[in-house]
């Protein structure tokens, strides 16, 4: 008895501490304080995604850049002052605007109903899930509430911590580790790529000067190549208006044709090409083709990605503007 109450009390004052990796959340966190927020959050993001398809891309890019920079805190969110350049600024997270935007609306409709009460970062987490689940009318992963929101957002901290796409197996697998993520998260997670596009300065070496010598990688599906080129017809690497399909023809559909496409040597960045690099992310690749089980592992991997480093407790605040630190 003795035992089982010191862990108990363990458990909570880490938790009021700030300092559980995902222990601290739980399911229907605002039943009693606003017990609307879902509803709220949920259909002000389906009016969004009916308005701009190319959301739910955005909304969940979002997520994983927040959650890999300081955790799931909506630093990603804040603007930088004139002291600090915050992660907005950073060139990863430049092509965000419209989904920030959106979160802001989110955000002043919950205000309005139950001020200083939801953290901003509960709300990304919960508006990324809500914009995949609308082509399915109903919620494709569980979201775990209670999170709160950083103070310290930083741009530097962006390229030490968000994967460059030309990293290979090894970095990304570091880099995941790093994050408490697994190579089965790693596969799993970047069927996301099956959602939005690419801006062409990102593939443009891939495609016409791998090697310096006026070549595409070999890796690539030749015939893959060709359509690329069609689309990234602008070979300069300071392009950044320029975009293609990640999934050609399916950008705004959450399916599982990205493994099919990795499978035909179509995968757009070095990082995809890398999931092939082994023989178990390969098989978990071939697993993932079949929707049912990618839908069931990627609902898994959200909510290990949704619990990183998470501030719960007193640590951090509830923003009541989410681009600003309360005064």
């Amino acid at each position: 008895m003795k035992i089982k109450l010191s862990l108990i009390a363990c458990l909570v004052v880490n938790c009021f501490l700030g300092v559980c990796r995902g222990g601290g959340l739980i399911k229907n966190f605002y039943r009693e304080t606003c017990p609307q927020a879902e509803d709220i959050i949920n259909t002000v993001t389906r009016e969004h995604v009916f308005a701009k398809p190319e959301l739910p891309a955005k909304l969940i890019r979002i997520q994983f850049h927040d959650c890999f920079v300081r955790g799931c805190d909506a630093s990603v969110m804040l603007d930088s002052t004139a002291n600090n350049t915050g992660e907005k600024k950073s060139i990863p997270n430049l092509t965000l605007t419209a989904g920030f935007d959106v979160i802001d609306v989110i955000k002043e409709a919950v205000e309005e109903k139950c001020p200083g009460i939801v953290s901003c970062a509960d709300i990304l987490a919960l508006a990324a899930r809500d914009a995949v689940s609308v082509q399915f009318n109903r919620p494709m992963w569980e979201v775990l509430t209670g999170r709160r929101d950083g103070t310290i957002s930083n741009a530097f901290d962006v390229v030490d911590n968000i994967p460059a796409p030309f990293l290979n197996f090894t970095q990304l697998m570091q880099n995941f580790r790093s994050k408490n993520l697994t190579l089965q998260d790693l596969v799993v997670l970047s069927g996301a790529h099956t959602l939005g596009v690419s801006h062409c300065n990102l593939i443009n070496s891939r495609i016409y000067n791998f090697t310096g010598k006026g070549d595409h990688d070999p890796s690539l599906n030749s015939t893959y190549v060709e359509y690329l080129k069609t689309k990234c017809y602008n070979q300069s690497l300071d392009d950044t208006t320029t975009t293609v399909e990640m999934d050609p023809n399916s950008s705004t559909t959450f399916d599982s044709s990205y493994y099919s496409i990795l499978l035909q040597n179509k995968g757009m960045f070095q990082t995809d090409v890398e999931l092939l690099a082994t023989r178990h992310s390969r098989k978990i690749v071939n697993e993932l083709v079949d929707q049912s089980t990618f839908f069931k592992q990627f609902a898994r991997s959200m909510k290990r990605l949704g619990s990183i480093e998470v501030l719960t407790g007193p640590a951090g605040e509830i923003r009541r503007n989410c681009s600003v630190v309360n005064s």
